[in-house]
């Protein structure tokens, strides 16, 4: 990846090892670097388990809070395991799926000109609509993001908590579809050693059927590698998904 990522972090990231995490939101770390280290609350918003992620003593980055009036400071960017940076910010894949959108770096989207935050979808909001020129024939396009933290024998899997939110996401996908336009699920993965991806059947067994049951009603599977570095973030490429079991 280069030095310029299509994520970059702000000036001003702190980083340091993990202590240990406090409700979910709160994380504790110490700070490294030249001073004195000293043990500062960084805020974390990620609401999953982030399984294999939370090791006292391993390195942790922090960019510095928007609101300097925040109670909190700082927030977690990035977790280290074994020699790699894992990105566990659950905001990043929305800004990196909007950002490689307006960067043409997504092929699945060749043709669409158009990009809609939290687009309202009936009673929902799903993070992203895009829409292609009326002349152009394209249905409109449908996407929501998840971050994958979680690797088990080499395949990047997603939950690594039960979610009936992911699974009302998925239903809510096959509709879409069903009303003759386009829907697809963006996975991030933000893990190098994450070779191809699959539901987590083990952790979620009725998300996992909901997602091979989405995948053949034609709601379409993204799941991209994530390039971490202490720079920032970058797309790289999409993986194979695990095919059920029995095929």
């Amino acid at each position: 990846m280069s030095d310029s990522p299509l994520i970059a972090f702000p000036r001003g990231c702190i980083t340091g090892t993990f202590i240990r995490r406090v409700k979910r939101f709160s994380v504790e770390m110490e700070t490294a670097g030249a001073g004195t280290p000293e043990r500062v609350w960084i805020h974390s918003n990620n609401s999953g388990s982030m399984l294999g992620l939370l090791r006292a003593g391993a390195p942790v980055l922090a960019s510095p809070a928007a609101n300097p009036a925040r109670k909190l400071k700082w927030t977690q960017e990035l977790a280290g395991l074994d020699g790699m940076w894992v990105g566990v910010n659950t905001q990043t894949p929305n800004r990196l799926l909007e950002a490689a959108f307006h960067a043409g770096r997504l092929p699945w989207a060749a043709g669409y000109t158009m990009f809609r935050r939290e687009a309202r979808c009936g009673a929902s909001r799903l993070d992203a609509r895009m829409d292609a020129p009326q002349d152009s024939g394209l249905p409109p396009l449908w996407v929501e993001c998840k971050n994958v933290t979680m690797v088990e024998d080499d395949v990047a899997a997603f939950p690594d908590a039960a979610t009936e939110r992911g699974q009302k996401h998925l239903r809510e996908m096959m509709e879409i579809v069903r009303q003759g336009q386009r829907a697809a699920m963006f996975y991030l993965v933000q893990r190098a050693d994450g070779h191809c991806f699959g539901p987590a059947d083990y952790v979620d067994p009725v998300y996992a059927g909901l997602f091979y049951e989405a995948a053949a009603a034609g709601v379409e599977m993204y799941p991209h590698r994530a390039l971490v570095s202490e720079h920032g973030i970058d797309l790289g490429p999409l993986l194979p998904v695990v095919p059920p079991p029995g095929v």
